[in-house]
């Protein structure tokens, strides 16, 4: 997988120092500063979908601790990877014959400044219509943000049919106050939970107009004790109507994901909410397909069932990224009526990866779009006193 990403100067190097270091109990110094040089010249040019500008021009604190067995990499990252550079250990660990680890440190950033205590950064998990797999991405999505070393929460938007304390196997617990002024949200294998579903029987119809519900959303965002949070996602109700404009504009949202399947009237509505988003000048960061198809448990053969490459003609059409395409698969279902998740119940399996790689592409987008630390933030120099960052910020 990473001699794709290798430069060709890099794969060259780690192809000729394949087999000239080995794990001894007498490490010389000469071997060390080999397996340094070809790990440095790796991660200098190591690139990927999320390190697309390279991998050091992004993580920092860069240092090594060699000792006689083990190569320890300290890095610090500005948004959750732990599974991609995981895979990178490994590919360096077989090429230099010596156990290569990752010790990581997250220093994610808020992106946008806004009043909720502990939050860092906000994304809307959206879609044009119901019926895509909304819900239980976002609660996929999140469990798969904490596996890459993230602290999450979620917000169930949807007052009218929540369904997240289901999804996470909690639907009868109660949340509970320390102050009597600000609820602590429940939690679930580590993810941080609060939705109307908590305080509100399933019997009991939510019977309130949008002015109602937008209100009632908004408390339950600002009068909840969350935790320090990396990232709260906000499961938002299906469509692009008056209640998904108001909490789209009154809500801080950093940026949003839209979930679509390739079926073309899922695809017009995924338009929809795309234009939404625009609208109140909320940074759509890509767009996730769901249910992209359905691969035979037998011989493996995919089956679009939906139609096929709807969700990457959008992403084109709309310059945005396209950041992953999940099948249609029995398990997911089943986990979410049960109130579990593939990520939590086999966390090796390919379904996991998947949801994994798509948490990376989701933080490392938010990163590279909207952080000021980005290196793609634009730097705009007139003359050699002053110089304009991309906030506007003279220097």
């Amino acid at each position: 997988m990473f001699k794709k990403l290798f430069s060709r100067k890099t794969s060259t190097l780690l192809s000729s120092t394949d087999n000239s270091i080995k794990p001894t109990a007498n490490y010389s110094d000469k071997s060390a500063n080999n397996a340094e040089s070809i790990i440095y010249e790796t991660l200098i040019h190591y690139q990927s979908e999320v390190f697309s500008g390279g991998l050091l021009n992004v993580c920092t604190g860069y240092d090594l601790e060699i000792a006689k067995n083990k190569i320890t990499i300290q890095l610090t990252t500005p948004f959750p990877c732990k599974g991609e550079l995981d895979l990178l250990a490994d590919s360096l660990t077989e090429a230099i014959s010596i156990k290569v680890v990752f010790n990581l440190h997250l220093d994610v950033a808020a992106v946008r400044q806004h009043p909720i205590k502990n939050v860092k950064n906000i994304i809307a998990i959206a879609s044009g219509k119901g019926g895509v797999g909304k819900s239980t991405t976002a609660v996929n999505l999140a469990y798969a943000l904490i596996e890459e070393g993230a602290k999450v929460g979620i917000l169930d938007a949807d007052i009218y049919g929540p369904s997240i304390p289901t999804m996470l196997g909690i639907k009868d617990q109660k949340p509970s106050s320390v102050d009597g002024k600000l609820m602590t949200p429940l939690t679930a294998y580590n993810l941080h939970a609060m939705s109307i579903g908590f305080l509100v029987p399933d019997e009991d119809a939510t019977v309130w107009r949008g002015p109602m519900a937008s209100k009632a959303f908004n408390q339950l965002l600002q009068e909840t004790a969350w935790p320090d949070l990396d990232y709260l996602l906000i499961d938002m109700p299906p469509g692009t109507g008056d209640i998904q404009l108001t909490l789209a504009q009154k809500v801080p949202v950093a940026a949003a994901v839209v979930i679509t399947t390739p079926q073309d009237i899922a695809l017009a509505d995924a338009i929809k909410g795309i234009a939404m988003f625009d609208k109140v000048q909320v940074p759509v960061l890509g767009v996730i397909e769901n249910m992209s198809y359905h691969q035979c448990e037998n011989c493996g053969h995919q089956s679009h069932l939906f139609g096929e490459g709807g969700g990457a003609d959008i992403a084109k059409a709309y310059q945005t990224k396209l950041l992953g395409q999940l099948p249609l698969d029995i398990t997911i279902r089943q986990d979410a009526d049960f109130g579990k998740s593939p990520i939590i119940e086999n966390s090796t399996s390919e379904l996991t990866q998947l949801y994994r790689n798509i948490a990376r592409n989701v933080a490392g987008q938010l990163f590279l779009q909207l952080d000021k630390r980005s290196p793609q933030t634009a730097e705009i120099s007139l003359n050699d006193d002053v110089s304009f960052d991309s906030n506007n910020n003279s220097e």
